[in-house]
């Protein structure tokens, strides 16, 4: 992986540690360089759950038109009304979040919509992850990365593919 190089300087996400402290949420007016964009039949349900729920904040709204949410810097979604999907997509959309969220985003969402996550889940290359399904049936996952330890299965998964962890 000779073309890349260490950039965490542009990130708002922190260095994974057990007691690693969430960014403030961003409210700062920026070009944004992705966003999802997600149908919902209900508006103020749907900014509810993802406020209440996921953490965002309603950076600006539009009535009727649409809300643009935000978590941290680079973390936007803009809710606009349309029709809710039948079924939950394959297609997902990730946010990164700190391992003490986890516990507190999927106790948040279940007590808004019982049965809406799973997990969390503990992935191969070194992450928390927390699935939710909105009452949109946007298909989100609530992503923690763990502290590298490099004599762990995941490490060795990460050196497999040609990673290097810190220290490697």
């Amino acid at each position: 992986m000779t073309d890349t190089y260490p950039a965490f300087d542009i990130s708002p996400v922190p260095v994974p540690t057990t007691d690693a402290v969430p960014p403030e949420q961003f409210r700062g007016l920026y070009g944004m360089p992705m966003f999802v964009s997600i149908p919902t039949s209900d508006l103020a349900e749907s900014v509810d759950f993802w406020i209440r729920g996921l953490g965002f904040f309603d950076l600006v709204s539009v009535p009727d038109r649409l809300t643009h949410l935000r978590r941290w810097a680079f973390q936007d979604v803009l809710l606009v009304p349309g029709e809710r999907a039948d079924s939950p997509p394959s297609v997902s959309v990730s946010f990164a979040c700190v391992l003490s969220q986890i516990g507190q985003i999927a106790n948040a969402c279940e007590e808004l919509r019982a049965g809406c996550t799973s997990g969390p889940h503990v992935k191969p290359w070194n992450s928390l992850e927390l699935e939710i399904v909105t009452p949109e049936n946007a298909h989100v996952i609530m992503t923690a990365a763990r502290p590298y330890d490099p004599n762990s299965a995941e490490a060795e998964y990460l050196r497999g593919m040609g990673i290097d962890g810190p220290g490697d």
